[in-house]
C-alpha cells in the first residue's frame, strides 16, 4: 500500500509514540489527522462517529491508550480495562461500517501470559493469564486481536494488531505517578544526585528482565506494517534483547552520576518475571528490524530529560 496522499487518522497522535508515527507518515506524503483528547472522548461512540465524519480517513492507526507503570495499573484496573476496551472495539467496528481500507492497532506486551517461554512467540499469546498487576489493561488490548480476526473472517475487513515491548526515548512520560521504568529511574536518580541523597529506593528486587524498543524504531515498525502487512495474525515489535532491571538501574546510575546506594523495596511487586520477544515474524512479514543500540537510545533519553526538565517534570 502506497501511503502518499492517503488520509490517515492517528489516534494518540499527539502522544509519545504517536508523534513519531505522525512525523514518519507525513514524510511519506500522507495527509494525517490527529483527534486530540481535548476534542474527542474516544471511549464514547458518538465521539468516535464525529471523528470519522470530520476526518474521513481512508486508514486509521490506533495508538490511543490509557497506560502507566505497575503503580498506575494497580491503582486504576477498572479504568484501564474499560477505556482501552471501549476505544478499540468501537474504533474498529465503526471503521468496518464506514468501509475504511485498513486499521492498524497497537496492543501491548502486557497481553502475554505471566509465565511465558522466552523469547515470547506470538503463538504463546493464549497459553496463560497475564501478570496480575497489568492483566486488565493487557486483556483489553488483546481483544483487538480477537476482533481483528473475527471481522476479517466474517466481513473481510483489513486490520492489523501489533504487540510492542516497553518503549522508551526522548519525549517519554516522566511523571512518577504514571511513568514506566526507564523515565521513572532517570528522574529519581537525577533528583537524588541534585539533592545529595544517600540512597534511592526502587520497586521490587531488581531480578526481572525487560526488553526495550526505542520510540523511533517502534514508529518505523508501525509504518512498515501499515504499508506492507495485511493479516490478522499477531506480530511482535521489539529488538529481541533483554536486560535485568538491576543492570538497567546501574546503567542509569552511571549516566546520572548518582553516587549513593540503590535500595530495592521487595514489598513492592516485580511485575512479570521476564520479557523478551521473538521478533522473527516482523522481520519476515514486513521487513522490520530495530536498529538503535540500547546504550545509545538510553543516552539520548537521558540527555533529552536534562534539556527539558520543566516540561518533563510537569504532572500529567
Amino acid at each position: 500500500m502506497q501511503l502518499a496522499g492517503k488520509r490517515i487518522t492517528v489516534t494518540g497522535g499527539a502522544g509519545f509514540l504517536g508523534g513519531a508515527v505522525v512525523e514518519r507518515l507525513r514524510r511519506l506524503g500522507a495527509e494525517v489527522s490527529v483527534p486530540l483528547i481535548e476534542e474527542y472522548d474516544l471511549t464514547r461512540l458518538d465521539e468516535i462517529r464525529r471523528m470519522y465524519e470530520t476526518a474521513r480517513p481512508e486508514l486509521v492507526v490506533h495508538l490511543a491508550a490509557v497506560v502507566g507503570g505497575i503503580g498506575a495499573n494497580r491503582k486504576n484496573p477498572g479504568r484501564f480495562f474499560y477505556d482501552n476496551l471501549m476505544m478499540g472495539v468501537q474504533l474498529l467496528h465503526e471503521g468496518y461500517l464506514r468501509g475504511i481500507e485498513k486499521l492498524v492497532a497497537v496492543a501491548t506486551i502486557c497481553a502475554y501470559p505471566k509465565h511465558c517461554p522466552v523469547p515470547f512467540s506470538e503463538e504463546e499469546l493464549w497459553n496463560g493469564y497475564p501478570e496480575e498487576t497489568n492483566a486488565p489493561y493487557g486483556l483489553a488490548k488483546k481483544m483487538l486481536l480477537v476482533q481483528s480476526q473475527a471481522y476479517r473472517q466474517q466481513y473481510g475487513f483489513s486490520s492489523v494488531v501489533l504487540f510492542p515491548v516497553n518503549l522508551y526515548g526522548p519525549g517519554d512520560n516522566f511523571d512518577l505517578e504514571s511513568s514506566h521504568v526507564i523515565p521513572a529511574m532517570i528522574r529519581k536518580l537525577v533528583s537524588a544526585r541534585e539533592r545529595g541523597e544517600a540512597e534511592v529506593v526502587l520497586w521490587g528486587d531488581g531480578s526481572p528482565t525487560r526488553e526495550f524498543l526505542y520510540v523511533d524504531d517502534a514508529a518505523e515498525g508501525i509504518v512498515l506494517a501499515t504499508e506492507r502487512y495485511d493479516s490478522s495474525e499477531a506480530v511482535n515489535l521489539g529488538n529481541g534483547r533483554e536486560i535485568r532491571i538491576r543492570d538497567l538501574a546501574r546503567a542509569i546510575q552511571e549516566l546520572s552520576g548518582f553516587s549513593g546506594r540503590i535500595v530495592w523495596d521487595t514489598s513492592k511487586p516485580n511485575g512479570q518475571p521476564r520479557r523478551c520477544l521473538d521478533v522473527t515474524r516482523a522481520r519476515e512479514r514486513f521487513g522490520f528490524v530495530a536498529h538503535t543500540p540500547f546504550e545509545e537510545g538510553l543516552r539520548r533519553t537521558y540527555e533529552w530529560y536534562l534539556g527539558n526538565r520543566a516540561e518533563a517534570d510537569r504532572e500529567r
